[in-house]
Parts: structure tokens; C-alpha cells; sequence
């Protein structure tokens, strides 16, 4: 498992892609678009790590429960199957593997309520 990106919950996703490229000197490694809205991810150039500029809006029917006011992590993995049943072998309970965004992927909480997702 991999951090693919966290994702951050922005009010204004222009203002904050301005800053992150335009005065911190990221760039934008990829765009998706989900329905109305326009999902940029950020990171510096040489790494693999980015952000992810979700807008808060977009989340409004927020599936998981979750903590928009803290960034969420976004694993990677071969075979999400596999992960997910290892975590849940391990006592951790897990979503079912579904489709969000347009990613297959599952989710799971930490001992605090912080939900993280796993995607291929």
C-alpha cells in the first residue's frame, strides 16, 4: 500500500490550485471531473504525492461521515479485494469495494473516526 494523495476539502478549488501552483510552484498532475465539478490534483513535480482539491460542495451527501475539516488519505494497492479482506482479517471494519468518483474503492476508520480510502 501507497499514499496515492490527500485530499483536501476546499471551498473555492481555483483560489486554492492558484496557490498551490502559482505560489508554493506545484503543479497540476491530473484533472477529473465529477459531474458539475472539477477535481484537480496538485503535487511538486519530481514526486509521486499530491493533493487532491475536492470542493466541499460536491461532498454534501458525504457517504462516510466524514471529517471535511481534516485532509483524508488516499491509498493505493494492487488488488483492493486482497486489502480489504486483510484489514478486515485484522478487526478493521471496511466498506464494501465500490465505485465513487468514478474510482473502485473501499474505506475504513482509524481507532478516532478518521476515514481513509484505498483505490487501484
Amino acid at each position: 500500500m501507497k499514499v496515492a494523495f490527500v485530499v483536501l476539502y476546499v471551498n473555492d478549488v481555483q483560489a486554492c490550485r492558484a496557490f498551490w501552483v502559482d505560489q508554493v510552484g506545484m503543479v497540476e498532475k491530473k484533472r477529473s471531473e465529477a459531474g458539475i465539478y472539477v477535481i484537480p490534483q496538485v503535487g511538486f513535480a519530481d514526486q509521486d504525492f499530491a493533493f487532491q482539491l475536492v470542493p466541499l460542495e460536491m461532498m454534501k451527501d458525504n457517504p462516510n461521515g466524514l471529517d471535511l475539516a481534516t485532509p483524508s488519505i488516499c491509498f493505493q494497492v494492487d488488488d483492493l479485494g486482497a486489502m480489504r479482506a486483510r484489514l478486515v482479517d485484522h478487526g478493521v471494519p471496511a466498506t464494501e469495494v465500490a465505485e465513487y468518483q468514478g474510482m473502485q474503492n473501499f474505506a475504513f476508520p482509524d481507532p478516532e473516526g478518521r476515514w481513509f480510502a484505498v483505490t487501484r
